[in-house]
């Protein structure tokens, strides 16, 4: 359960600045669609305003860097308040260094590669939130937007060179024949621990004065996505899944988070978007990117590890993004130990498991099929229909006790927190439906999963519960 003082503090921010304060709507029946628009409460600041809905925050900011980075630190004050409370003592937890010490870091690696427009948007995102009574730095920012470079890929590399188990994510998208219309189709839900995936609750509609405009998922305080779900005004679909057994980092390159942003804001085309990315890159949250292009119906799949890269696109087909890369090279020469081959992994299992749903959805693949997909809790190595785990669409690892894959620990609080769909249509208007808290609308209790499963409660209290909620339809602009 989120904790009472951020809900206090949410009420102070509302009735300090004489706005009125959202509330959501009561809980919904598992697997209901919300309505397309509801009256939820907004609240406004400058060209910014908020609003919630079914778990998720929807966040307008608009204009030059700095002034649209103060709408988003102000707005969020609250949610930032409680994440950099928790980081304070996660990182610790789980990394033996204090959060001073990625910060240092971030400094010395990140800040040289970041351009004026975004150093503005991070120090307004810090003023914003300091003017609403959070202490924060926007270096403190910096490093939040670094954080799963610095804490999964540069500080293995640091301790030993080691590679990275990066688990994260199911996604697809198809186009031409394989859908029901030939539109695109696009899915994705989030892969984390809890304690960090159940931060991505926000619906970022980014306008800024240069570049697209985008609809993105993302977490309080990031410039990016973060999870890597959105469309923008290009008409560019864009998601990925991490590569998993990688542990290539150069300190020296330009960070994943700047470039992705830079990628999605300025680039007109799927080249374009690759470019961005190719360029200083420096290895970290190395992925499998599955991107669309919804004025031409083009797909594509870019892998980027350090060394190698790898595209392939097509106007008739789809691509699965299930954590182990499918090029050779990179997979054989920058990673070790993916899982690709192996039914008993979420890697392999999922692999086999999305290819025989393209080919039971062929002709037929739309949003709707789209969401049973990405929902889906059947697993392949065991053949069960319904038996959400870690090798399932929407992985489980809470329930799974790893007997078959002891290379994990068990019940780890880790797997799907939300899931997301868009098509090309949907995407032209800057729309996508999401659901907070898992794809399948299974509810997530933490007190309970603390009391069954003990080993765990150093957790307790920077783990939320998450209730059933419903699709929701959002749309960039909606009020």
């Amino acid at each position: 359960m989120r904790s009472g003082r951020l809900l206090y503090l949410l009420g102070v921010l509302a009735l300090c600045c004489g706005f009125p304060l959202g509330v959501s709507a009561g809980m919904p029946l598992e697997n209901e669609r919300a309505p397309v628009s509801s009256a939820e409460e907004i609240v406004e600041y400058g060209a910014g305003y908020r609003f919630e809905r079914d778990g998720w925050i929807y966040l307008h900011i608009a204009g030059e860097p700095y002034e649209r980075g103060v709408q988003h630190g102000y707005l969020l004050a609250p949610e930032l308040q409680t994440i950099f409370d928790n980081l304070d003592y996660l990182t610790y937890w789980s990394t033996g260094k204090k959060w001073s010490y990625f910060v240092d870091a971030a400094n010395r690696m990140f800040q040289k590669h970041i351009d004026a427009e975004y150093l503005q948007e991070m120090q307004g995102i810090a003023d914003g939130a300091q003017a609403a009574g959070v202490d924060i730095t926007w270096q403190d920012i910096m490093t939040w937007n670094g954080y799963e470079e610095l804490t999964g890929y540069w500080w293995p590399n640091e301790q030993a060179g080691t590679y990275v188990d990066n688990e994260h994510c199911s996604a697809f998208i198809a186009t031409g024949s394989q859908t029901r219309d030939g539109r695109i189709v696009m899915a994705h839900n989030s892969w984390n621990v809890f304690e960090m995936g159940q931060l991505s609750e926000v619906i970022l509609d980014i306008e800024p004065a240069q570049g697209q405009r985008m609809l993105m998922q993302s977490a309080p305080g990031l410039l990016d996505s973060g999870t890597d779900f959105a469309v923008t005004d290009a008409g560019l679909m864009v998601t990925e899944t991490t590569i998993g057994g990688y542990g290539e980092f150069d300190p020296q390159g330009a960070p994943e988070f700047l470039r992705v942003r830079k990628a999605m804001q300025y680039a007109d085309s799927l080249d374009g978007f690759v470019g961005t990315m190719l360029q200083d890159n420096n290895g970290a949250y190395a992925n499998s990117w599955l991107l669309g292009d919804a004025n031409t119906g083009e797909i594509m799949r870019f892998e980027l590890g350090l060394k190698y890269h790898s595209v392939e696109r097509t106007k008739d087909g789809y691509f699965l993004g299930f954590n182990a890369p499918t090029d050779i090279a990179l997979r054989n020469l920058e990673c070790s130990d993916t899982g690709y081959f192996d039914i008993r992994t979420p890697m392999g299992a999922r692999r086999v498991r999305l290819t025989n749903l393209m080919e039971e959805y062929h002709g037929t693949l739309d949003v709707d099929a789209a969401e049973k997909i990405i929902a889906d809790h059947y697993d392949v190595y065991l053949g069960k229909e319904n038996h959400p785990c870690s090798r399932t669409v929407e992985g489980h690892y809470e329930l799974d006790a790893f007997e078959y894959w002891p290379a994990r620990l068990p019940y780890r609080p880790q797997g799907a927190v939300d899931g997301k769909v868009t098509d090309s249509d949907l995407a032209r208007d800057l729309s996508l439906w999401a659901r907070y808290g898992s794809s399948s609308g299974m509810a997530f209790d933490a007190e309970a999963f603390m009391k069954q499963h003990i080993q765990w409660n150093d957790l307790a209290g920077y783990i939320w519960d998450r209730p059933s909620q419903p699709w929701s339809l959002f749309t960039a602009g909606e009020r």
